[in-house]
């Protein structure tokens, strides 16, 4: 309720009804007392939840009778303080229509101003130190109002009563381009537009931290980006002016067209058009484009002044957090960025762009964060005491929970970063701070050495719930769809610390919100070198192709790393820092490095990443992998799929042919697996989730398999399939286990 103008709102609704009262902030959110006419008063009831503003979410509406107090007028007081808070924080939101207008209005005060804002849009979770939401409690304390917008402020019928950020050119932040030589003759916009258009790199500060931007076309500009950021091949994102500009890059359907223009103005992946004017080394070798639309009036004139679409990437050197303190990222960007787009209103906290895309005919979720967060997600169990899950060590999120809101966190990163890692640890304190809750009940994965987990152990008077890493994913996903299960989870992933010990990815379990139990998985095989079979996938291609032939490959297939093969073999065979998995993640690494595509990875997941986009989407033949049973789980052999994938390969069959007869092998294994569950367990419903889970080709053919076997199939939509998810599921297990007095 909290800065989305709904006491300005109600004031106005109140007075058209003639009704007296008050309204107001308190630590639950806004109260208000009204008085008047029966009529009037039960049409104001109805006209609460009906003609709600824009950004206002409204869970419920609870009142009750009192004696008149014979009132004039109804006011807007000022907010209380005390009590515990019950308040929620409004996300960042994109300008609005009306201040649009505004900016680009010659006759307007605002005009050309690049922090215009008002009730319905603009810095939100970005700009809160404290709650309640009201301007001294934000970034926007230093900037008194000047008399124009302290007028607007105080104005009942000004679209701006009582909106925080409220600002103008007189008053507010101010905007300066640092470097580049005096480009633009002083004028920020222009001269940043300039270096752009002459192939620079530009640092800018946005809502959650600082861009690197050059122009997308130009060639030169986007491969410098990508030396100086150390970012070798992970695709950049893309921003354009207006939906006819991204219709130039992408193929924009009614679904992402709703996403890019929605109010959160994420990151959309979409289909990339084949003679999209954007430069090789922007997304090389993808089939699909992220693209955005400006979502602050900075952006909004900068696109305009330059004319044509920009790269806008993180501000951060590779595997570091997105800088957002002004003189960090003149230290950090030192030597990436040639200048800086800069201003003087702060940010409290990071926020990277989320990112998005189609499927199905709504959105899917793969990073959430700028424009969704700190919106809480609805638990399927209310929590009975309050909870904070510190999820995993990559694509880190947290979670904190008070009954049935959990709030997930925007997205940290990966915390072998020591910067990433404080990160973590003043977040936990920020959201606590917001919403008022103080853990009783700490949830972790499984793995000893994660420093989520670790970070769990170091806290005091607390109840510790250790939750599987996989169990977790088939958890959130579960969360997700507002279900509780049972039901039967495929959470297929990278590498998750095992019940057992050893390293898990390719898992079916029967699974609730309270356990899970192991029924299935892919076949173990060696992982030689640890961790380095993760960075470098032939060592992956090698164990498999030892395993599928019994130790006698085809010559044929030994062409990678010759000199060291053996040598990896040998490691294998041996167990010597090779630790059995059974992830489905590195068996897709092993068949990408089999067909040549990559032998070691610049990101995580690009060898899988890759791979799928080598797939024909037109070929229907399916490898066959076979499925062994005993006394203990479904053994589903990986070997299989690979054997045939370099049967074929020795037999001259194209690698795009390849890569989809394994895809299509790998779903009729999730398939067929699924129907054999259930006839064990008479369960109809399967949950589908893990980072594998990304593969649209996989995971559409997946669901499509499913239901025309009778699966009902749960897929992620608000939160991500991959480790993003995990601090959700993981506070879930948490909520249901202490329900049902397990903790």
């Amino acid at each position: 309720m909290q800065g989305v103008g709904f006491r300005p709102f109600v004031h106005t609704l109140a007075t058209r009804l003639g009704l007296a009262g008050q309204v107001g902030n308190d630590a639950d959110g806004v109260f208000v007392d009204v008085e008047g006419e029966l009529a009037g008063v039960q049409e104001f009831l109805v006209a609460l939840e009906r003609d709600a503003p824009p950004l206002a979410v409204v869970e419920r509406v609870t009142s009750q009778a009192a004696e008149p107090k014979g009132v004039d007028g109804f006011t807007i007081v000022a907010s209380a303080s005390g009590g515990q808070r019950r308040t929620l924080v409004s996300a960042d939101s994109a300008t609005c229509v009306d201040c649009l207008r505004e900016l680009n209005d010659p006759a307007d005060r605002r005009f050309g101003y690049p922090f215009v804002n008002c009730t319905n849009c603009g810095p939100r979770f970005t700009i809160v130190r404290d709650v309640p939401y009201d301007r001294p409690f934000t970034t926007m304390a230093e900037f008194a109002m000047c008399t124009a917008c302290s007028a607007e402020y105080h104005d009942p019928h000004d679209r701006r009563f009582h909106a925080q950020p409220t600002c103008c050119p007189d008053c507010g932040p101010r905007l300066e381009l640092i470097g580049g030589n005096c480009a633009g003759g002083g004028e920020p916009i222009a001269g940043a537009a300039e270096l752009l258009l002459a192939g620079r790199v530009l640092a800018i500060k946005g809502l959650g931290g600082y861009h690197l931007a050059v122009l997308a076309s130009d060639e030169v500009a986007a491969d410098v980006l990508r030396r100086r950021k150390h970012r070798e091949d992970k695709p950049f994102a893309v921003m354009v002016s207006d939906m006819d500009a991204a219709g130039k890059l992408v193929d924009v359907e009614e679904v992402g067209a709703g996403l890019l223009s929605g109010r959160r103005r994420p990151i959309v992946l979409l289909p990339r058009l084949a003679d999209a004017p954007v430069a090789g080394a922007v997304a090389p070798g993808n089939r699909q484009l992220g693209v955005m639309l400006p979502y602050t009036p900075l952006h909004h004139l900068l696109l305009a002044a330059v004319g044509a679409p920009i790269v806008l990437t993180s501000g951060n050197s590779s595997d570091e957090p997105i800088a957002y303190r002004d003189a960090d990222s003149i230290e950090r960007l030192d030597g990436i960025a040639d200048a800086w787009l800069t201003h003087d209103r702060a940010i409290h906290i990071r926020t990277d762009d989320s990112v998005v895309r189609p499927f199905r005919g709504t959105g899917t979720t793969l990073r959430r964060s700028r424009g969704f967060v700190p919106e809480p997600l609805a638990l399927p169990l209310a929590a009975t005491r309050p909870i904070l899950a510190c999820g995993a060590e990559l694509k880190n999120t947290f979670c904190l929970t008070k009954g049935r809101h959990a709030f997930l966190s925007h997205h940290i990163g990966d915390l072998e970063n020591y910067e990433t890692l404080q990160s973590f640890v003043s977040g936990i304190a920020h959201f606590s701070r917001l919403f008022d809750i103080t853990p009783q009940v700490v949830a972790h994965d499984l793995h000893p050495e994660y420093l989520s987990t670790k970070h769990a152990h170091k806290l005091d008077d607390v109840e510790l719930v250790g939750v599987q890493h996989h169990h977790a994913h088939i958890a959130s996903c579960l969360a997700d769809n507002g279900e509780v299960g049972p039901v039967l989870g495929v959470a297929f992933d990278g590498t998750g610390y095992g019940s057992d010990g050893t390293i898990w990815g390719g898992e079916f379990l029967l699974a609730d919100l309270v356990s899970a139990e192991r029924v299935g998985h892919l076949a173990p095989v060696a992982m030689p070198g640890g961790a380095a079979a993760i960075r470098q996938p032939w060592r992956m291609a090698a164990a498999y192709l030892d395993a599928a032939f019994a130790g006698s490959p085809p010559k044929e297939l030994l062409v990678q790393k010759r000199e060291r093969w053996a040598d990896v073999v040998s490691l294998g065979r041996h167990g010597v820092n090779s630790p059995m998995t059974s992830s489905a993640g590195r068996l897709f690494d092993a068949v990408s490095a089999l067909l040549g595509l990559r032998d070691t990875v610049n990101y995580e997941g690009q060898a899988a990443i890759e791979l799928e986009q080598r797939a024909d989407p037109d070929e229907r033949g399916a490898y066959k992998a076979g499925t062994s049973s005993g006394a203990g789980p479904l053994i589903v052999s990986g070997m299989d799929l690979v054997r045939a994938a370099a049967d074929d390969l020795v037999g001259g069959s194209a690698p795009e042919v390849i890569a989809a007869r394994f895809h299509n092998g790998v779903v009729d294994a999730i398939v067929g697996t699924c129907m054999t569950l259930r006839d064990t367990t008479g369960l109809g419903m399967v949950a589908l989730s893990g980072g594998v889970f990304q593969n649209l080709l996989l995971l559409d053919r997946t669901v499509d398999g499913l239901q025309d076997n009778g699966f009902r199939v749960l897929t992620h939509s608000r939160v991500p399939t991959n480790d993003g998810g995990i601090s959700l599921g993981q506070t879930a297990v948490a909520a249901a286990r202490d329900q049902a007095g397990l903790v």
